[in-house]
């Protein structure tokens, strides 16, 4: 599943790429670039690109040689480009390597048998980019004990012996009759416990709540990179499974193209025939083979996606559990209005929390001209020797209020209350894109349910025209241009319905992920 936008400007042509450039999306991603206009610059954005096949590289690369520039982020994408550069040559390596090393059969690992479900499941513990989601959920949490420990007591304890000498003029500034010009050295030794706490300290407090809710938008951010991540494995399962339906509507075409074949042969052997009509099946024959095998590679690449995302080793092979699934068509349940997509959404609980931080962050700022409290002291023993140590402690309270700061206090106000302007308008931006996600996602599901319901009647009226051509065929009143034709018309309804079946549920995974319901949808 690839995700293809489009953003231009006076001077800028941005095509943005989210998902995975593998399959058929590389040839639309092919189409989608020719279209960009020869007079500006031409960016490639690959944020959010998390896999690319054989072909999805190598046009990358053309892209890079016409003079596209990329937009990385993920450690990921910057080493695609590195690839790219090397892709051939390391290509052409493992080839050499291969011809010049003994051939080493390996016994390959048991296929696992995934529901849509179990694949979801696997990717939400076990992908890359979920786990460092969770790991900074769990930074976040550990910034919060940090700025609450500055709010809380330290106590720290001391032992030190110590020799000293000094110069008496030094520390009087002039020499005092009678008193020799140096003391010491002499040894001192101490040991003993000092403490400080902040008794108000309104700065550290805003501080600390500012933490606690920027881990709430970590909080969020993992959810959304759950709910992305759980659309990309949906898309890439149903993508397996429309390859599946592929192969499978391939082999049946390829099966009657064998059977209308050997007709053709026995009714020529028959005389009921001819030569050209034998030719015709065979021709057809052979593009039923071309077809079947393209639809068994397009599956190839699919489940390699699919084990990409599920961060499965490479030689696993992969099995869709609920394939024989793709032919039906379930209803979208989810509350789809807007009230209850907002609420829903992590990118507006993030974003929320994110306000919230910052408001706290002003009101830091802005707490600094308060005078702050604290205590602090110590308790030791102290003396010339450890045998002549006596008791010895100080404890004080303090309290500071800056008087001039050179305007530190003012401008650390003003950025604050601009972070919160700029995440007011972001977070407006976002509504309205999430409005425009669902509403476009629920005409999309409308649409691909009448498409599927055309399909399906046209793949039944299909069928019964090639019965009725091989028919006709057979009593010798047509020739096999009829059944060569409601071939073609069947393969044809054939596509029409797979690609109908998974518009539908691309759709409704769509609509899933544009209410905030993708996690509960598919993985619970």
């Amino acid at each position: 599943m690839l995700r293809i936008t489009v953003h231009e400007d006076n001077a800028k042509w941005v095509m943005k790429l989210e998902g995975t450039l593998a399959a058929e999306w590389v040839a639309e991603t092919e189409a989608a670039w020719h279209l960009a206009p020869k007079d500006k610059v031409l960016e490639i954005d690959l944020r959010s690109l998390v896999g690319a096949d054989e072909a999805g590289k190598q046009l990358l690369g053309l892209m890079h040689r016409a003079g596209a520039t990329f937009s990385t982020a993920s450690l990921w994408s910057r080493e695609l480009i590195l690839d790219i550069r090397r892709h051939v040559a390391v290509l052409g390596l493992l080839l050499i390597l291969s011809l010049l090393s003994p051939v080493a059969i390996k016994a390959q690992d048991a296929p696992v048998r995934l529901t849509l479900k179990d694949a979801v499941n696997i990717a939400l513990k076990q992908n890359p980019q979920v786990v460092i989601a969770n790991l900074n959920l769990i930074e976040s949490k550990e910034q919060v004990k940090i700025a609450r420990s500055a709010l809380l007591p330290q106590v720290g304890f001391e032992t030190s012996d110590k020799i000293t000498r000094g110069s008496v003029p030094a520390i009087f500034g002039f020499q005092i009759p009678g008193i020799p010009e140096h003391i010491g050295p002499y040894w001192v030794f101490q040991s003993g416990a000092a403490i400080s706490a902040p008794i108000f300290d309104l700065t550290l407090w805003r501080r600390w709540q500012a933490a606690r809710a920027m881990t709430s938008a970590s909080a969020a951010q993992e959810t959304t990179t759950r709910e992305l991540y759980a659309q990309l494995v949906v898309s890439q399962y149903l993508g397996a499974m429309r390859a599946a339906a592929d192969v499978d509507a391939a082999k049946s075409r390829l099966d009657l193209a064998n059977a209308l074949a050997k007709l053709a042969s026995d009714m020529q052997a028959a005389g009921a025939g001819t030569g050209i009509d034998t030719l015709r099946a065979q021709v057809q024959v052979q593009n039923e083979k071309q077809r079947f095998a393209e639809a068994n590679t397009q599956l190839k690449i699919a489940l390699y996606g699919l084990g990409r995302l599920l961060n499965l080793k490479p030689e696993q092979p992969i099995e869709l559990a609920d394939a024989p699934s793709f032919f039906e068509t379930p209803a979208y349940d989810a509350d789809g209005t807007l009230a209850s997509t907002y609420q829903a959404r992590p990118e507006m609980q993030a974003i929320a929390a994110r306000i919230r931080a910052a408001e706290q962050q002003k009101s830091a700022a802005r707490s600094i001209r308060i005078p702050r409290l604290s205590v602090n002291g110590g308790w030791a023993q102290q003396g010339l020797t450890p045998s002549t140590v006596i008791p010895v402690y100080q404890f004080g309270a303090q309290i500071d209020m800056p008087l001039f700061t050179g305007g530190r206090i003012a401008a650390e106000t003003a950025t604050a209350d601009l972070e919160i302007r700029k995440l007011n308008q972001a977070q407006l931006d976002l509504r309205n894109q999430i409005a425009l996600e669902v509403k476009s996602a629920l005409a999309q599901l409308e649409s691909a349910r009448t498409e599927v319901e055309a399909a399906n009647l046209g793949v039944g009226l299909a069928k019964e025209g090639v019965r009725q051509a091989q028919d006709r065929f057979r009593a010798g009143v047509a020739n096999n241009v009829e059944v060569i034709t409601a071939q073609d018309e069947l393969a044809r309804a054939n596509d029409n319905q797979i690609r109908a079946l998974y518009a539908y549920n691309q759709s409704r995974a769509d609509l899933a992920r544009a209410t905030g319901q993708m996690e509960a949808m598919y993985a619970k």
